[in-house]
């Protein structure tokens, strides 16, 4: 699924029960928004998807990967300021 898209996709792995995970929602929504569609946003609930985090070597939450292609173009962990990650994205939306 990953691989046939060509707009970049930020995955957000989370868990409800995760206080920093809740936190960021409204962040995560404020920056796609400001992006205008150019990433699309992908939350993955590593609770039901235990799989996808081993796979993507998570082990914090929250855990943002931004993929392109089905290629990894950036990753980090932890709470982030709005500036911060609008800063990131920005950089790989031209």
């Amino acid at each position: 699924m990953l691989q046939k898209r060509e707009e970049a996709i930020l995955v957000d792995f989370y868990a409800d029960w995760c206080g920093p995970c809740q936190t960021m929602n409204p962040v995560l929504d404020e920056v796609i928004a400001e992006l205008d569609g150019k990433i699309k946003l992908f939350k993955l609930n590593i609770d039901k998807n235990p799989q996808a985090a081993q796979q993507f070597g998570v082990r914090s939450i929250p855990h943002y990967i931004l993929f392109k292609r089905g290629k990894i173009l950036w990753r980090k962990g932890g709470y982030m300021t709005k500036r911060d990650l609008l800063q990131a994205m920005k950089g790989f939306v031209g």
